[in-house]
């Protein structure tokens, strides 16, 4: 019986919020499991044709795959390099949700309206203390 307090009952743990970090592996574990929906509703459509000739997901895309892969080469030459990194980066990128974009966009406009009050107020302190000063 330990941890046990007066009253007779037990503290709350609480557990802490989940790290940037945290979030990011979560994310990612979810993503690596579930296919993007704009992938999904792609395939979906282009399946559409090939599902009215019986023919299975695999050979869909083997008999489609294989006229275009002079295009893919054609692509991959003609398409920098960094563009290609560049998009994988902005796949990665774990975005906020609406309610955390919300919270931080508010954060930042309280920030720049106190912080221009703080400068509004010093200018104004330092424009009475130059007129007293200087001018006087």
């Amino acid at each position: 019986m330990a941890n046990i307090g007066p009253a007779g009952k037990r503290p709350r743990i609480r557990k802490s919020a989940p790290t940037v970090r945290e979030r990011q592996e979560a994310a990612q574990a979810k993503a690596e499991t579930v296919k993007p929906r704009r992938v999904k509703r792609l395939t979906s459509k282009a399946a559409i044709p090939f599902k009215k000739l019986n023919l299975s997901d695999k050979k869909a895309v083997k008999l489609v795959a294989k006229p275009l892969r002079p295009v893919k080469k054609g692509l991959n030459w003609i398409v920098p390099r960094y563009f290609v990194n560049a998009w994988r980066e902005v796949r990665q990128v774990v975005w906020p949700s609406r309610k955390e974009t919300w919270r931080l966009t508010l954060a930042v406009f309280i920030f720049a309206v106190v912080f221009g009050a703080l400068v509004a107020g010093v200018d104004k302190g330092l424009d009475e203390i130059f007129k007293k000063v200087v001018l006087k």
